[in-house]
């Protein structure tokens, strides 16, 4: 008895367990067929992905080189006479005007070298006239055959030797007049001024420059293009019609000073093959200063004007060194496409080579892609505010009715 009733006790468990495992059995075999339909479908709509169509647009493109700003104007100041400095009247990195006395050489010698030539210069006037007398009166006695003719030819030879030592006397009286006047030093232009190289009680001559001034109004923006800009804006410069260049210094976002193509060279440097070009800027606020290194963005013209293919930089994945995109086929699935970019326009980036204007290309999504595998797409505009790949995936999984 001891024994069946032990046996009794372990059956009931193994039938409960074997009549649940029917009951569980049963149930997937009524829903399996049902579940293995759903999951191909399901797997036969790809993931999801953002989608856009290539634009076409006419733009001037742009390209950008390292430049460095330069004065229009530049003078070293130096004096030109010798003697001794007097006086400094300005202070370094001032603006000074055209004209403002910057130095003051000691005048005194060159104030005497012109007195005397002053009187040199009467000295020669007085003589000059008393022979003009003399050969008025001599004149006069050969009229009346006083006197004979060569005392009035010799009269006359001495007065112009006279008047011609008039003439050297007054030049003479000039020279120390600006050499007097050389003793004030001042500015050749308007510009800011460096600091005083030479400073008050040293001897100075024509050989020492003293500062240098740079104007401030407007200021040039060097830098070398290459060949293919060169073609780009050459022509267009030399005819006249306005290049658009823009700078932006180091500390500044962009390119926020906006000039014009002022100078392109008359041939390119074989050696690195560049040309040398040039553009000018308004300096109002006088933020560029000569000597800054400079971001130089050079733009074009009405005639340069051209249409491209413009996509979205997140649609553009890197392989070694290869540029590719998705391109959204019309069967669904994503064909592999290399491409070959160019500049930044207006927040897109121009394709030059791979792509054709209207083609739906992924933008967003790029790392669940495979080249030939099927994808669900989004369409969005092209430089509009498409959703993330995480909320499209989102919304795709997420029922209408919720």
């Amino acid at each position: 008895m001891k024994t069946t009733t032990q046996f009794t006790h372990v059956a009931r468990p193994v039938a409960a367990a074997m009549a649940l495992a029917g009951l569980v059995a049963l149930g997937l075999s009524g829903c399996g067929p049902a579940n293995s339909a759903a999951a191909p479908a399901a797997a036969a709509g790809g993931p999801p992905v953002t989608a856009a169509a290539v634009l076409e647009r006419s733009v001037n493109e742009t390209q950008e080189f390292s430049g460095r700003l330069e004065a229009v104007e530049r003078v070293d100041i130096r004096a030109r006479i010798g003697g001794f400095i007097t006086a400094v009247n300005f202070k370094p990195g001032s603006l000074v005007k055209k004209g403002d006395v910057l130095f003051v050489i000691d005048a005194r010698p060159f104030q005497a070298e012109a007195n005397r030539a002053e009187a040199a210069a009467v000295s020669a006037l007085a003589k000059a006239d008393l022979a003009r007398l003399e050969l008025g009166r001599s004149e006069r006695l050969l009229a009346d055959k006083a006197i004979a003719q060569r005392e009035v030819d010799e009269k006359s030879s001495s007065l112009k030797e006279l008047d011609a030592n008039v003439r050297a006397a007054r030049a003479s009286l000039e020279a120390a007049r600006l050499n007097l006047g050389y003793a004030k030093v001042t500015a050749p232009i308007s510009g800011r001024v460096s600091k005083a190289e030479i400073t008050v009680g040293n001897l100075v001559d024509p050989s020492a420059i003293l500062t240098s001034v740079v104007s401030n109004k407007d200021i040039y923006a060097s830098f070398d293009g290459d060949e293919a800009t060169y073609l780009r804006v050459a022509r267009v410069s030399q005819k006249g019609a306005p290049v658009i260049v823009r700078v932006g210094l180091a500390n500044e976002q962009g390119f926020p000073h906006e000039g014009k193509l002022e100078f392109v060279d008359n041939r390119l440097d074989a050696a690195t093959g560049s040309v040398r070009m040039r553009a000018t800027f308004t300096n109002a606020d006088n933020t560029l200063v000569p000597g800054l290194f400079a971001r130089v963005q050079l733009a074009g013209s009405s005639e340069t004007e051209h249409k491209v293919a413009l996509i979205n930089e997140r649609a553009v994945g890197t392989d070694q060194d290869r540029k590719f995109v998705y391109v959204v086929k019309a069967d669904n699935t994503a064909e592999y496409r290399t491409v070959t970019l160019g500049a930044a326009v207006d927040g897109l980036r121009v394709v030059r080579t791979g792509l054709k204007p209207g083609e739906k290309i992924v933008i967003n999504g790029l790392q669940r892609v495979h080249p030939g595998a099927p994808i669900t797409a989004q369409v969005v505009p092209m430089d509009g505010d498409d959703k993330p790949a995480a909320d499209l995936k989102v919304a795709a999984l997420t029922p209408k009715n919720q």
